[in-house]
């Protein structure tokens, strides 16, 4: 093989891979958390994130009760948050809930179907919480920021 068709047979093989890896979702923690445009713009941390979808924290620093969403816990969007979002596992999650609506201190949050249910939940009701794979373009979602 000469030198200019090896530098041709690189080029084609770096182009297939890069087609292939575009191809695989390669970011870990592609879920992102959305609030309702009602929810207090603060910086929250990931032990705050956490304890609000574990429902232990209830109110929204402006006193408002927080309106939690979810996806079922075999949905490929919620393993992924779960997993890389809060640095949990699903099963880890569902213990707690369970926990709290079985000894009465608290309630599950609200468990949605498909992703597009999620966004309509997030975009009607004030001071909600959830997770979708991508920020939908909406003047009622915001991103919610956590470091």
């Amino acid at each position: 093989m000469r030198h200019s068709d090896r530098g041709k047979a690189a080029l084609i093989a770096w182009a297939i891979v890069c087609y292939c890896l575009s191809l695989c979702p390669l970011a870990a923690g592609a879920a992102v958390i959305i609030v309702n445009e009602s929810v207090p713009a603060e910086r929250y941390s990931r032990a705050d994130t956490r304890a609000i979808f574990a429902m232990r924290q209830r109110l929204w620093p402006n006193g408002e009760q927080i309106k939690v969403f979810t996806l079922a816990d075999d949905h490929p969007i919620h393993k992924d948050f779960v997993k890389n979002n809060l640095r949990m596992f699903p099963h880890q999650f569902r213990r707690v809930w369970d926990r709290m609506t079985y000894t009465g201190t608290g309630v599950a949050p609200i468990q949605l179907d498909s992703e597009q249910e999620m966004i309509e939940k997030i975009m009607n009701t004030p001071n909600a919480i959830g997770y979708v794979d991508k920020l939908p373009r909406h003047a009622k979602i915001r991103l919610f920021g956590y470091h």
